[in-house]
């Protein structure tokens, strides 16, 4: 038995061990048996890559070649689809022996996840690189595997975005959570709305054609990519250039400090939304992920209290408090959303019975919104026990499980619903220089929850 020295993270749904290895020299090749993918062919272009790096052998001549000749055959029952979606297969076998090795997916997907592994198995032996012959079942245990990177707080330029997704990659992940608006910052060039990111960024923004490249990059390396523009609070760097949008006087500033602040979009103005409507088509175009995220967290209602027009608002449409205001705000975006061919995503606090069951509620201040979410009939996301910003130990985050404390005794139906889980690196303390060493490792350990 070998499985014991495996550096394999996450660990497989199953895996036996075999005798003897397949040798790794410059010689070595892979064969597609299904051409045709243009995310199949590169796939492997950026395994074969990965792997001169991972041996540093020179010269190489890894090579995309004859299935009939390869040292590993790869093949996939079904091409990509356009846009890749939550629940795509991502299961896969590897077999590996000395004489060869073979992977077989139901999707490009499933090859790339197995592509990983295999890659992961390369160790080094008193003869050269080799890979261990054994045999490989895997498949996720859940659907949506994804790590946030906050890049309103701080700024991080596209080579350290990539980098990450190259890790994401590395341990299976799939989506990235990207959070590009905060009191702090507002990250996206907008074409529609161009004081979004002229008055809101202080320069530090992405272009449009950067996010295109970004989520390109994912793409190739089976990474969703979900944007999330927070509202109606966190919302300061809207406020800046577009102050009309607010729900107190202002002018606005871009926040300098951390914490929740009173800034919130006025939910009782037609404006606001037709000006969101615009913006939301905007960004629904740009981005092609089926999931837009609202945010919706941390409304302090400060502004809504002290301004009369909003309270009279609330009297003449039956609204208690402001839950009720926001709740009210929420249905309006879901509507707009919706409109633009997206599912509405949100964090716990958005949680109402008065929304559709489409949206999909992300746990972040608690394990039981999970439960109470998947029990309402709402898609979930846990990242409560998540959060890499509060520098747990990694023993911590593994700890946390999806299905533990109030999700443990949900039905199997009920089960179904929760999704997965994300990882979540804040920016508040993190710059493009530390933010590699916040994520990693300890995100792996989240990975092989």
């Amino acid at each position: 038995e070998i499985s014991h020295t495996l550096r394999l993270m996450p660990w497989p749904s199953a895996l036996k061990s075999g005798s003897g290895q397949l040798p790794i020299d410059t010689s070595f090749s892979v064969g597609i048996k299904t051409a045709g993918d243009v995310h199949l062919q590169k796939a492997v272009s950026i395994f074969l890559d990965d792997l001169r790096r991972h041996s540093g052998m020179l010269p190489l001549d890894f090579a995309i070649a004859d299935p009939a000749k390869a040292q590993l055959v790869v093949s996939a029952e079904r091409s990509s689809k356009p846009v890749q979606e939550v629940g795509e297969d991502e299961s896969y076998t590897l077999e590996v022996t000395s004489s060869g090795a073979t992977l077989n997916a139901p999707t490009t997907l499933g090859v790339m996840r197995g592509l990983q592994t295999f890659l992961q198995l390369v160790e080094i032996t008193p003869s050269g690189f080799a890979v261990p012959a054994v045999s490989i079942q895997d498949q996720p245990r859940f659907p949506w595997r994804g790590l946030l990177i906050d890049s309103s707080r701080h700024f991080f330029p596209v080579d350290v975005i990539k980098r990450n997704l190259d890790g994401m990659a590395a341990v299976k992940m799939n989506v990235l959570h990207w959070h590009l608006s905060d009191y702090q910052g507002f990250r996206v060039e907008s074409r529609r709305f161009p004081k979004l990111y002229e008055k809101g960024s202080d320069g530090l923004y992405y272009t449009q054609e950067q996010l295109r490249d970004v989520i390109q990059y994912a793409r190739d390396r089976g990474v969703r990519v979900v944007p999330e523009f927070d509202m109606p609070g966190h919302s300061t760097s809207w406020l800046v250039g577009y102050p009309d949008l607010a729900s107190g006087p202002g002018p606005y500033s871009i926040e300098r400090k951390w914490g929740v602040f009173d800034p919130a979009m006025d939910p009782t103005r037609a404006s606001t939304y037709k000006f969101l409507d615009g913006f939301i088509g905007e960004m629904a175009a740009l981005f092609p992920d089926q999931f837009f995220h609202i945010g919706g967290d941390e409304v302090n209602g400060k502004q809504w209290d002290g301004n009369p027009k909003i309270q009279e608002f609330m009297r003449a449409h039956g609204l208690k408090n402001n839950g009720d205001l926001q709740a009210y705000f929420n249905q309006k975006i879901q509507k707009i959303v919706a409109k633009h061919g997206k599912t509405m995503e949100g964090w716990d606090e958005i949680l109402r019975p008065d929304l559709p069951k489409s949206i999909v509620i992300q746990s972040w201040r608690g394990p039981q919104s999970l439960a109470d979410a998947a029990r309402q009939g709402y898609r979930g996301l846990l990242s409560s026990g998540y959060y890499l910003d509060l520098m747990s130990p990694t023993s911590q985050h593994y700890q946390v499980d999806p299905f533990a404390d109030g999700a443990a005794s949900l039905s199997d139906a009920e089960k179904q619903r929760v999704l997965g889980g994300e990882a979540c690196m804040w920016a508040e303390w993190v710059s493009p220089e530390n933010i590699d060493s916040r994520i990693w490792p300890r995100t792996a350990a989240i990975a092989e929850r």
